[in-house]
């Protein structure tokens, strides 16, 4: 006789449907994007080897939030998005900013990451219609979202399995060259040497080390996914403090083990920023599908992201509108048979077709890079706003004592909240990330404006 899995369903009707292992392959998913696999050549061009120090510092900082957004899922392992503690516990009008905002970003994320696929479609199939393959690839993953929660786990657990596999065959094919010192064709030869070589800390100049840290900062976005699982987790007090430790972890051995195989093989001057340093590093040794292999990769990672953005996106959405008193949200409160928010799933899932139609018109293209580049800096205040929700839940009723308390928080949380603020200040220090930087400001101040006016969305919260 089968045995049949007993799941937990909430009282909301939703299920934790999601086990110990697909928890644990989100942390990694969120955190391992496109950002490592195609544009980690174009941070190391600015700084050379001192990128493993930004990788390090904003790693660090990133686990902190992360254990600060842990500690208040855990006091709390029923709400379905962190996001919803600045409501809590800094406020109304912030908190609705930062619900509704975040959910924004997330959209637009999704659409972009739409977009990236029929391009490395394109990769072999150079005539096949954008439109098309988008819609597809949108059919395929949406479907996974609206079937189950376990659904969603096996698929992103699948996704992600195949960027650690790249990531691992990466560092062992590095390990392996430099230990035959393999000879390149420029007559260099792979050498753990070449990353202390002419050392020099800012060989681009202050600036340019400067500017690398909010590149990769929007590289680590998407780890707070796995802050989105709470509700629909097996036994969340027991693996969400366990998901989150191990984050620390995969940034020191996949982030930054990467980087110092990739500068090992050759010298990091000779990289070309503009093409993958992974096809470039399995090019070198001898692989002539690089360029085939690190395309189904990418398209991978973009799938991991489409599908972690449905997922939250929907989740996002059903609590805003479980919290809100609006008629117009309350069908976005309907909870389906197998446990899914099947409506706010839907409607989040179809505001990502904007990318068909935006791949058609190149005016609309231009308008939403510059609104993608927004909603990222808006990503930061949701950053900042999380920190603060965390530090007065710590003087709050609801602090559990015995809690998974972020450590030393009286010092790290400023800390990281001080951080946070000099990336945002960063952006001025380029024309290229100003404007955008100045767009999240105006988004925020307009927000707050409307929010005075009953939001104007005619939204009343609790």
């Amino acid at each position: 006789m089968l045995k049949t899995e007993k799941i937990e369903i909430n009282k909301d009707g939703t299920r934790r449907g999601l086990s110990n292992i697909a928890v644990q392959m989100i942390a990694f998913g969120g955190s391992i994007g496109t950002g490592l696999f195609l544009g980690a050549g174009s941070t190391i061009h600015r700084t050379g080897p001192s990128i493993l120090l930004v990788y390090l510092i904003i790693g660090g900082f990133f686990f902190l939030m992360m254990r600060a957004i842990g500690e208040m899922m855990y006091s709390d392992p029923d709400q379905h998005t962190f996001v919803s503690f600045i409501r809590k516990y800094v406020g109304s009008r912030p908190g609705k900013f930062a619900e509704w905002s975040y959910w924004f970003e997330l959209i637009l994320v999704a659409n972009a990451e739409l977009i990236a696929l029929s391009t490395y479609v394109k990769f072999w199939f150079p005539n096949s219609p954008a439109a098309l393959v988008q819609v597809g690839f949108w059919v395929v993953l949406t479907g996974v979202n609206v079937a189950m929660v376990s659904s969603f786990g096996r698929s992103e657990t699948f996704l992600s399995g195949i960027k650690i596999l790249a990531i691992i065959a990466l560092i062992i094919v590095g390990i392996y060259l430099v230990f035959t010192h393999h000879q390149n064709p420029a007559g260099t030869h792979a050498s753990w040497g070449n990353l202390t070589n002419n050392f020099t800390m800012f060989p681009n100049g202050f600036h340019q080390f400067i500017m690398a840290f909010p590149m990769v900062f929007f590289a680590f976005q998407g780890m707070e996914f796995v802050g989105i699982t709470t509700a629909e987790t097996k036994d969340p007090k027991h693996v969400l403090p366990k998901a989150i430790n191990q984050i620390i972890f995969r940034i020191l051995l996949f982030y930054i083990g990467s980087l110092v195989v990739i500068m090992a093989i050759t010298p990091w001057r000779s990289l070309n920023p503009s093409q993958s340093p992974f096809v470039q590093i399995f090019t070198l040794a001898g692989l002539p599908a690089a360029s085939q292999v690190i395309n189904v990769v990418v398209i991978a990672a973009a799938m991991s992201t489409l599908n972690s953005s449905i997922f939250s996106t929907g989740r996002h959405l059903y609590q805003l509108a479980l919290e809100s008193h609006s008629k117009r949200l309350k069908p976005f409160t309907k909870v389906s048979t197998n446990g899914i928010p099947i409506v706010a799933v839907l409607f989040s899932a179809a505001c990502m077709l904007f990318a068909p139609i935006i791949s058609s018109f190149n005016a609309l293209s231009t308008a939403f890079t510059f609104m993608a580049s927004v909603s990222s800096d808006i990503y930061i205040l949701v950053c900042i706003l999380t920190m603060v929700a965390h530090y007065k839940y710590r003087h709050s009723a609801d602090f559990q004592k015995d809690g998974f308390k972020m450590p030393e928080y009286k010092w790290s949380n400023p800390l990281t909240v001080v951080f946070f603020i000099a990336i945002f200040v960063s952006l001025f220090f380029s024309h290229a990330s100003m404007l955008p930087a100045i767009g999240a400001i105006i988004w925020a101040v307009g927000f707050n404006l409307l929010l005075k006016r009953d939001d104007g969305l005619n939204v009343k919260y609790q």
